[in-house]
């Protein structure tokens, strides 16, 4: 196996790891954020779980918001 050949591998591996760590980010955040959005509605006693919704989708929205940033660099 050539130098080069061993360059591209490293690069493949470093770019799958750099994209599996996005993809436990993006779910960390949302999970963060839908379950600050549950004890929120719980604690104030809401019938609808606006809150939960909310957050939920704030979440999704930080972070694809991270994720574009990320690959644009």
């Amino acid at each position: 196996m050539t130098k080069n050949e061993q360059d591209n591998l490293g690069k493949q591996g470093n770019s799958y790891a750099k994209f599996t760590g996005l993809a436990f980010q993006m779910i960390a955040i949302i999970g963060i954020m839908a379950y600050a959005g549950y004890k929120i509605d719980q604690h104030a006693g809401h019938q609808t779980k606006w809150v939960t919704a909310a957050m939920s989708l704030a979440g999704v929205f930080i972070s694809l918001y991270l994720v574009i940033r990320s690959v644009k660099s």
